[in-house]
C-alpha cells in the first residue's frame, strides 16, 4: 500500500477526507449553505449581521484629523491597526463596500517616515513596529472591489509600498533574507514571548511574518504589473520565490513536522508550536507532503491544536499554553491572550489553506465549528474565545471575527476574496440579501 493511500486511509478513519465529488443531487452553492446550517440559523444570521452593521455605521467609523473621509475601525474605542484593517475590509467587501479600505489605507501611507516605518497603529506611534506585512494585499483586494482599478496607487502611493517593503527587509542583522519581528506584541499575538520575545528584542525570523512578507511580494508583483512596471514586477516575483526557498529552508523541522521560527541570535529554532506554523498554509508555501504532517500530525490533533473549539493558538502541550487572560506584562490591562485561545483571525487564514491544499473536509468542519462558536455560543461578537469553553473573551467588537460568520458561505461557494489573482465579491448581498445600509445622519 502507497503512502498516499495510507494517508487517505487515515483521514477517512479520523473523519477529515477529502470530500468525493458531489452528487447531483446535493445542494451546492445558496443552497449547500442553507441546508448545512439550517433555516433557523440562516435568519438567525441575517439578524447578527443586521446588528454587526449598524455596530460598524455608529460605533466603528470615525472622524480623523488629516482626511474628511470616515475611518473605520474594529475597536470600541478610537485606535487602528494594520492587520485588524486588513480582516475588517475583507468583511465589509462582503457587501461591496471599499470605501473605508481606502481611506485607512490611504492614511498610514501619509504617515510613513522617509525611511519607509509605518507605525502599525495610527493613534499610538509605535516605534519599531512597522505595519505588519499586509498593505500590499490590502490594495490589491481594494483595487479589485473597485473595479479592478490601480491607478489611485499610481506615483507617491506606489513609492511609499515600496519603501515600506524595503524597510521591513531592513529588520536583517544577519543578512539570511528573513527579517525579525520587534516582539511577540507586534507580530499580532501579543503574549507569545516564549515564541517571538518581548518589547524590542528584535530576534525573532518569524513562520508568520515571512509568510505575510511572501504574499506582499506577491501583490506587489501585481500592482506594479498594473502599473506597467514590468521590471519591479519581476523583481518582486524573483524576491517572493527566494522567501519561498527560505520558509522550507530553515522554519521547517523534519523531525517534529513543524514549521518553527528562528531565533536570528543564537541561530537556533524557537521550538514552540504556535498557530503561526500552519501560516505556510494560507501563504500555498508549504509543500503538499509538509501540508499533509502539519494538518494531520499537529492541527487536527485533539492533544494540541484541535480542541472543542478550534484552532488554539498555542499547542496545550506547550508549558506556557493556557485560556483566559491574565494581567498583561506591557500594559494595565488584562493581555489579549494567544498561548491557547481561539482567534477567528487565524482560523480564517488557516481555513482557506485547508481548501488551498484540498482539505474540504477539515476545511467544512473548522468553518462550522467556527460560525456555531461565534453565532451560538456568544450573544454578539467577540474578540476572542477560550478554545475549551467557546466562552468570548476580550472586548466586544465587529472586527475580523466577523468573518467566521461567512466561513460556511465561502466553503459553498469556493471563493476566497484572500485570493490574490481571483475576484472580490460581495457575496452576503448576492446570496443573503443583506445590503450595507447607509451612513446614519450625523456621519
Amino acid at each position: 500500500m502507497t503512502r498516499a493511500v495510507l494517508a487517505t486511509a487515515l483521514l477517512t478513519i479520523l473523519g477529515y477526507a477529502a470530500c468525493a465529488p458531489a452528487q447531483a443531487t446535493e445542494p451546492s452553492g445558496l443552497e449547500g449553505f442553507k441546508a448545512s446550517v439550517g433555516p433557523d440559523s440562516v435568519e438567525k444570521l441575517q439578524a447578527r449581521l443586521t446588528q454587526v452593521n449598524s455596530d460598524v455605521l455608529t460605533k466603528g467609523l470615525h472622524h480623523f484629523p488629516g482626511t474628511t473621509d470616515l475611518m473605520l475601525t474594529g475597536y470600541p474605542y478610537n485606535e487602528y491597526y494594520d492587520w485588524d484593517l486588513y480582516f475588517e475590509n475583507i468583511y465589509l467587501t462582503y457587501y461591496g463596500v471599499s470605501d473605508y479600505c481606502f481611506t485607512n489605507l490611504k492614511m498610514f501611507l501619509a504617515r510613513e517616515q522617509p525611511d519607509g516605518f509605518i507605525s502599525r497603529s495610527l493613534i499610538k506611534f509605535r516605534p519599531g513596529q512597522d505595519f505588519k506585512p499586509f498593505l500590499a494585499q490590502l490594495a490589491v483586494m481594494g483595487s479589485r472591489l473597485h473595479g479592478n482599478d490601480f491607478e489611485w496607487i499610481r506615483g507617491d502611493r506606489y513609492d511609499r509600498l515600496k519603501k515600506y517593503i524595503d524597510r521591513w527587509f531592513a529588520y536583517d542583522s544577519d543578512h539570511n533574507g528573513l527579517p525579525v519581528w520587534n516582539s511577540a506584541d507586534h507580530s499580532g499575538m501579543d503574549n507569545q514571548w516564549s515564541r517571538a520575545g518581548l518589547l524590542n528584542s528584535f530576534q525573532d525570523e518569524g513562520v508568520d511574518l515571512a509568510c505575510d512578507l511572501e504574499r506582499e511580494l506577491q501583490a506587489m508583483s501585481i500592482i506594479a504589473s498594473q502599473l506597467q512596471e514590468p521590471a519591479d514586477a519581476q523583481a518582486y516575483t524573483d524576491h517572493a520565490e527566494r522567501l519561498k526557498q527560505l520558509i522550507n529552508d530553515v522554519f521547517w523541522d523534519e523531525t517534529d513536522g513543524f514549521y518553527y521560527d528562528r531565533n536570528e541570535k543564537t541561530g537556533e529554532r524557537v521550538k514552540v508550536k504556535s498557530v503561526a506554523g500552519f501560516f505556510p498554509l494560507w501563504a500555498g508555501v508549504a509543500t503538499p507532503e509538509r501540508a499533509r504532517r502539519i494538518i494531520q500530525e499537529h492541527l487536527i490533533n485533539p492533544n494540541e491544536f484541535w480542541l472543542k473549539y478550534p484552532i488554539a493558538t498555542y499547542a496545550k502541550t506547550e508549558p506556557d499554553y493556557y485560556q483566559g487572560s491574565h494581567k498583561s506584562l506591557i500594559s494595565t490591562a488584562n493581555e489579549c491572550n494567544w498561548r491557547g485561545s481561539t482567534w477567528i483571525c487565524a482560523n480564517y487564514m488557516i481555513f482557506h489553506g485547508l481548501m488551498r491544499y484540498d482539505y474540504p473536509g477539515v476545511a467544512h468542519e473548522l468553518a462550522m465549528k467556527s460560525y456555531h462558536l461565534v453565532l451560538d455560543e456568544n450573544p454578539n461578537t467577540r474578540e476572542w474565545f477560550n478554545a475549551e469553553t467557546g466562552e468570548g473573551e476580550g472586548h466586544v467588537f465587529w472586527g475580523f471575527s466577523t468573518l467566521a460568520y461567512v466561513m460556511p458561505l465561502e466553503w459553498e461557494l469556493k471563493y476566497d476574496p484572500m485570493d490574490l489573482n481571483g475576484p472580490v465579491k460581495p457575496i452576503v448581498t448576492e446570496n443573503l440579501g443583506i445590503a450595507f445600509p447607509p451612513l446614519p445622519p450625523g456621519k
